[in-house]
């Protein structure tokens, strides 16, 4: 097979960019370019944003019922298609294709909740408010929304954000990643064969630029973003500057606490499978094991089982994980293990310079462990993203929850326990969104609200559920009466007031 050269997509057609600026796609187990990707120029932004704006005029006064049907069509097509877009993630991103099948799955489901836009975007009424008053609020689209996506979750990730965008009656720009481009292409390939109307769903690729243009541009309305604190931080003050509504779903430093009372297999292979699938590369990973009282016994069992997890190709479905998703990400992994180490860390199982027989040049790195980790190390201060658990021992609960609540992200947090009492006390003390009880990765369901705090997200409403609408809309509240008329002869009287 060829080098796929990725298109944008302007109102409704496969564009192939002017750009003289390219990005090379790698498959991260191989180092073979598989794609090549534009970085848009800013006049071909521009034509994405106007033929949003122009498609959005028609779009807005479809009925919600028809919307509703487009969304079920899609549905239909991702799960026809789902094959196809987990080889796309794997050969792009590197993660298993059971991983990259689960991730299809996540996003599936924020297609199916966008189904249920008719009951979603209804409006509220209190009748006779006021003497012969009516008040009814209407959730109205805003107008041109625009998306920008990381890299982890190149099909998940968009399903956050323009499906019930578009549900809702706007149209919509979406920047995904330059890193794994094809499976983004194909979901949005997907939507436009459901039905979805030319210029409602475009695409740009591109960096830093592309990025800062859509914050910048006078007819987007609001912005979702998902990635880094670094990037986000600085894309959420220059679009709210701009006068966007803006949510920025960033960095995190989730931490998993276990209790001696925890179903001690239940928790081990569940922690071992938050902080080492997908290679670490989950915004949701929890890469802080924070072990109470004599739960710190179990660190040598914690070890061997994680020594003996599968890394290889993601092809391969006997793999554990795969690959980082490229050289700069392995580099930069390797570098804070090696921090770790000079830091003082215990570095209980080493996975540099493992060897993946067949994949020579492959981005590999073992699942690492370290123990004795302290809040001043840069292991635990930064993001690793990558498949790093450290491990941290206190003697309570209590100690615990004020370790978790002194680091500025807010992410995720899960506690693994058998005391109903210890996991009412987590849940009401910790200050952290998105919270586990024996649920290592508590990503809520797509009808629940996406709902990191702190340092890990700006702006009030998150994606997903009740809050994506309410993003996503905006509210208008009407206040009505209507009077009877008077007798002909005797003229209408014009004049309201309550």
């Amino acid at each position: 097979m060829g080098i796929r050269e990725i298109p944008l997509f302007i109102d409704g057609q496969a564009v192939r960019s002017e750009s003289s600026n390219w990005h090379e796609v790698r498959n991260p187990a191989t180092q073979q370019v598989v794609a090549r990707v534009p970085f848009a120029t800013r006049d071909e932004v521009d034509r994405a944003v106007a033929s949003a704006k122009a498609a959005f005029a028609g779009w807005r006064r479809v009925p919600l019922v028809q919307r509703m049907r487009i969304m079920l069509k899609f549905q239909e097509l991702i799960r026809q298609n789902t094959e196809q877009l987990a080889g796309l993630i794997t050969e792009e991103h590197g993660k298993t294709l059971p991983d990259a099948e689960g991730e299809i799955g996540r996003g599936l489901e924020v297609v199916e909740h966008a189904c249920s836009i008719c009951s979603l975007q209804l409006g509220e009424m209190a009748e006779n408010a006021a003497g012969g008053v009516n008040v009814y609020t209407l959730h109205q689209p805003l107008g041109v929304g625009a998306g920008i996506t990381a890299f982890n979750f190149p099909v998940m990730l968009p399903c956050f954000m323009f499906p019930l965008a578009i549900a809702a009656g706007n149209s919509f720009v979406l920047k995904p990643s330059e890193q794994d481009p094809s499976s983004t292409m194909y979901l949005v390939e997907l939507a436009h064969r459901a039905g979805v109307p030319d210029g409602v769903l475009n695409v740009v690729h591109g960096g830093p630029e592309v990025a800062e243009r859509l914050c910048d541009h006078p007819d987007i309305r609001a912005l979702s973003f998902i990635g880094s604190t670094r990037v986000g931080s600085v894309l959420h003050e220059r679009a709210s500057a701009a006068g966007k509504r803006v949510q920025a779903m960033m960095g995190a430093k989730n931490h998993c606490v276990i209790m001696p009372d925890a179903n001690r297999s239940q928790a081990i292979n569940q922690i071992l499978g938050s902080a080492f699938g997908a290679a670490g590369q989950r915004c949701m990973a929890n890469s802080v094991l924070v072990l109470v009282g004599e739960a710190q016994q179990w660190l040598p069992e914690i070890v061997e089982r994680a020594r003996a997890l599968k890394v290889g190709p993601g092809i391969d479905r006997q793999a554990d994980l795969g690959p980082l998703v490229s050289r700069a990400a392995r580099e930069r992994v390797t570098g804070l293990v090696d921090a770790g180490v000079a830091e003082g860390a215990v570095l209980e199982l080493d996975g540099r310079g493992i060897g993946v027989e067949g994949f020579p040049e492959g981005n590999f790195i073992g699942p690492t462990l370290f123990s004795g980790v302290n809040a001043g190390m840069r292991i635990y201060r930064e993001e690793i993203f990558g498949p790093v658990l450290c491990v941290v021992g206190v003697d309570s609960l209590d100690q615990a929850i004020e370790f978790i609540n002194a680091n500025p992200n807010g992410n995720g947090t899960a506690i693994f326990t058998g005391s109903g009492w210890a996991a009412r006390h987590f849940e009401s003390e910790i200050d952290v969104g998105q919270v586990g009880i024996n649920v290592p990765i508590p990503v809520p369901v797509a009808f629940f609200s996406f709902t990191g705090s702190r340092a890990s997200k700006l702006g009030d409403l998150g994606p997903n559920g009740k809050q994506a609408i309410q993003f996503w809309t905006q509210t208008k509240t009407v206040t009505s009466r209507w009077f009877e008329p008077e007798h002909e002869s005797q003229g209408i009287n014009t004049t309201i007031s309550l």
